[in-house]
């Protein structure tokens, strides 16, 4: 099969960013790679459709997974911009069918961006008994040229559940500014997971939503953040607990290394009936003195060192 010039340029830093390209060429693993406004690549399995249509700065996708199946491969998502400026709209939604589990591995990938604006409108809908695991990993480039904005709203039917997690460790951030929100229906559950590594002038912004609506749902919001040099990082996190017996919990931890850094968290915490427990953990520390020292002294720099903790912090 022949692939675009574009296709085959995505695939290169998909790679680059330590992942293998190997699996956007193979036709067991469903796959969807777009670049700037255009689709390049798309290959539909079993179970998982695809439609879509190009709109102004960007594509309108919609991701079907048809019920009662389960992918056993994961499906692999690619949405990037080559050019080192320009502007991307990504609508996208996801319809999740009854009693179907899928796992889809997503990366955004902006490798020479020194001006460039994401605006990533995403709509997610979990049937009964469905299961979306959804694993997204972002590289900007290293100049700090990116203006990110991840937004989701995502309903959970009965016994449905969601894992999301958003990494963004390698290279620079730039501005990442990440609006989530999720409604839950009975016995659903949900977990937000977010890490990110801020150097030099980063701003990131993390606001979640959490609304346990119904009996015995449950979710958890949790946010690891490295902040270095001037970068700023700021978590505002809410769970609500609006039925009985919900169970909710709000985490974020926050280091900083740099006289500059600066972060913040603010939970907010509701309870709406007598039998919903909801509970927040919230901190603001260092990177451990001692451990730097350490690993300095086996022959790493100070910045191979930081970036060493870093990784195990944010694994």
């Amino acid at each position: 099969m022949n692939y675009s010039n574009e296709f085959e340029m995505l695939a290169k830093e998909y790679s680059k960013a330590g992942e293998d390209d190997k699996v956007l060429f193979d036709r067991r693993f469903g796959s969807l790679v777009i670049n700037n406004n255009k689709v390049v690549g798309k290959n539909e399995i079993d179970g998982f459709c695809v439609k879509y249509k190009t709109i102004k700065d960007g594509v309108d996708v919609k991701v079907y997974i048809k019920k009662n199946t389960n992918i056993e491969n994961p499906i692999h998502l690619c949405f990037g911009m080559l050019p080192k400026e320009g502007k991307q709209i990504i609508k996208s939604k996801f319809f999740i069918g009854k009693n179907s589990k899928v796992k889809f591995i997503a990366h955004c990938l902006f490798p020479n961006a020194v001006h460039i604006e994401h605006i990533m409108d995403s709509e997610v809908y979990i049937s009964e008994n469905a299961e979306m695991l959804y694993l997204e990993e972002h590289f900007h480039g290293n100049t700090g040229g990116a203006a990110v904005y991840p937004k989701l709203k995502a309903k959970i039917e009965k016994n449905g559940r969601l894992f999301e997690e958003f990494k963004i460790t390698k290279g620079r951030i730039g501005i990442l500014d990440i609006d989530y929100e999720v409604e839950q229906k009975e016995k659903s559950s949900c977990k937000l997971l977010m890490k990110a590594y801020g150097k030099k002038n980063d701003k990131i912004k993390i606001n979640e939503t959490l609304h346990l609506n119904e009996d015995f749902a449950s979710g958890i919001a949790k946010s690891n953040i490295v902040l270095t040099d001037n970068s700023i990082g700021e978590v505002l996190g809410m769970v609500e607990g609006n039925a009985k017996y919900t169970r909710g919990h709000i985490e974020c931890h926050e280091i900083i290394n740099g006289k500059n850094a600066k972060a913040s968290s603010l939970p907010k915490i509701s309870v709406n009936h007598p039998l919903a427990k909801i509970t927040h953990e919230a901190s603001i520390g260092r990177i451990d003195k001692k451990k730097l020292e350490t690993l300095m002294s086996r022959g790493l720099t100070e910045k191979e060192a930081i970036d060493f903790i870093v990784n195990g912090l944010l694994k």
